[in-house]
């Protein structure tokens, strides 16, 4: 199913090489200033303000990247769900900053979300494969997701430095090297073969088992602290769901223009990999995003999220 039947070929539903217009790099430079001031203003308010701000903001940005700079394209989807994880991790952010504490943030989920942005960004800077077909992959997506390791690096920075007498560092305990060392051996194995490149297709494979994996340690987290997320905590777990899902619906829209070396006769394993992380991820989530609705629908954003231990273990 072609993005843009007109003109794009069925290969192509990732990078075309579009040229942005000056225009549409004005406005969204302007909407991201407006995001930055925006988020410094409120840094004195509370969980409510701060995250209504943030979303509307963030939606009125989504919105004029999809209209201005992808024309409407549906492949802007993919990075519509970055910029979710960007927003997610403004949101974590903001609570360091406005709490004064980073008690129920977990740094070792931190570093596999900047470890699984380093891998994908070693692929999508230089290589077409796995960017939007549409002008949005040409600077925005890879724009948003350097944003989105620099405010992951500013959360490690308050979590093991500035405020590093609030971090819970004895219960943040979950093994990541397992993660990390099975992310990597299943993506040598299981990438696809978009880039042509199979170190570049491997790296990219992997920041995606190791991003849907880094929900954990925070979970983990979670448990060992008796269940209570805290508000704006409960919308960056939110908000990588909604990414989670952005990037699942693209993938299963590209889902026959995903291509790998067979292992066995014709099986397509990268599809399977592929939409199976997506899959997971999701399953990871779910009571959370249950318990989540049940919280802003009974209490408002501002609301901490009550979990079962049960669930959660």
């Amino acid at each position: 199913l072609p993005l843009s039947p007109s003109h794009v070929p069925r290969r192509r539903h990732f990078a075309a090489g579009a040229v942005t217009s000056p225009r549409t790099h004005r406005a969204a430079m302007s909407a991201g200033g407006l995001i930055g001031a925006a988020a410094a203003k409120s840094a004195g308010r509370g969980p409510q303000n701060q995250v209504a701000i943030a979303y509307a903001l963030f939606l009125g940005l989504a919105g004029a990247i999809f209209h201005f700079v992808a024309d409407g394209e549906f492949s802007a989807i993919v990075t519509m769900a970055v910029l979710f994880q960007c927003l997610a991790m403004l949101l974590l952010l903001l609570q360091a900053l406005s709490s004064g504490s980073v008690a129920g943030i977990s740094a070792r989920a931190l570093a596999l979300e900047a470890l699984a942005l380093c891998c994908r960004l070693s692929s999508t800077m230089w290589l077409d494969g796995y960017l939007p077909v549409d002008a949005s992959g040409d600077w925005v997506f890879q724009a948003t997701d350097i944003c989105t390791l620099l405010l992951v690096g500013a959360l490690m920075v308050q979590v093991l430095v500035v405020q590093r007498a609030s971090y819970e560092e004895e219960k943040d305990s979950f093994p990541i090297l397992p993660v990390v060392l099975g992310s990597f051996v299943l993506a040598a194995v299981l990438h696809a073969d978009l880039n042509s490149h199979p170190l570049f297709d491997a790296l990219w494979m992997a920041g995606l088992f190791v991003g849907v994996l880094a929900v954990i340690p925070q979970f983990w987290l979670v448990s060992q602290t008796g269940g209570r997320i805290e508000a704006l905590t409960s919308h960056f777990i939110a908000m990588m769901a909604v990414s989670r899902v952005l990037s699942g619906i693209f993938m299963w829209h590209v889902r026959e223009d995903l291509t790998c070396e067979p292992l066995f006769g014709r099986l397509n394993h990268s599809v399977w990999a592929i939409l199976g992380a997506h899959v997971l991820h999701l399953l990871l989530l779910g009571d959370f995003v249950y318990y989540y609705a049940r919280s802003v629908v009974t209490s408002g954003l501002s609301a901490r999220v009550e979990v079962s231990m049960v669930d959660m273990v």
